[in-house]
């Protein structure tokens, strides 16, 4: 469809997307439930498979793209198999993409796609400033921003990553 095109020529030309468990799994060419093939956008060649075992962890990540760890928490029962994107992060702690491959989330042109629900840009300020950052430049072309005080930020995702020093994923 008309809209399908529009979107994949936004994420083609460095659009800002930011998209979390269902918006990440739409990404795909498909989502394979229990009962039936649903048609993702075909934006991403990725694809998510339905298990039964509902993947609910807290999750600390170490991203190649961000110098704090990243934190947040997943709630999935979707396996998103990204093939040769890079992934957001490796999981330090939690479960992650399929909860075997030890990565969690994908990072292509734009696109930061993962499942990392709740606080995620509260507790990881370098994430938000970084969206913030590209849709500027993408916007006006350059960008000076005056740093913000985030030490409150940092304190939280730091605590929460702190609180699951044990890793989970082996």
């Amino acid at each position: 469809t008309r809209i399908q095109e529009d979107f994949r020529a936004y994420v083609e030309d460095y659009g800002i997307i930011l998209a979390i468990c269902g918006g990440y799994q739409l990404l795909g060419q498909y989502y394979q439930t229990a009962e039936s093939k649903l048609k993702g956008l075909g934006v991403l060649d990725i694809y998510t498979e339905w298990e039964p075992k509902r993947l609910v962890h807290n999750v600390v990540l170490d991203s190649p793209f961000f110098r704090a760890p990243v934190t947040g928490f997943e709630n999935h029962c979707g396996r998103t198999y990204i093939g040769s994107y890079t992934p957001l992060g490796k999981v330090r702690y939690g479960r992650g993409n399929t909860g075997k491959s030890g990565y969690e989330g994908l990072v292509y042109k734009n696109i930061l796609a993962t499942y990392l629900h709740g606080p995620l840009l509260p507790k990881n300020p370098e994430i938000c400033d970084d969206l913030l950052r590209k849709a500027l430049l993408r916007k006006y072309g350059s960008v000076r921003l005056a740093p913000l005080p985030d030490e409150m930020e940092h304190l939280a995702g730091a605590m929460a990553a702190k609180r699951l020093h044990k890793p989970v994923f082996c």
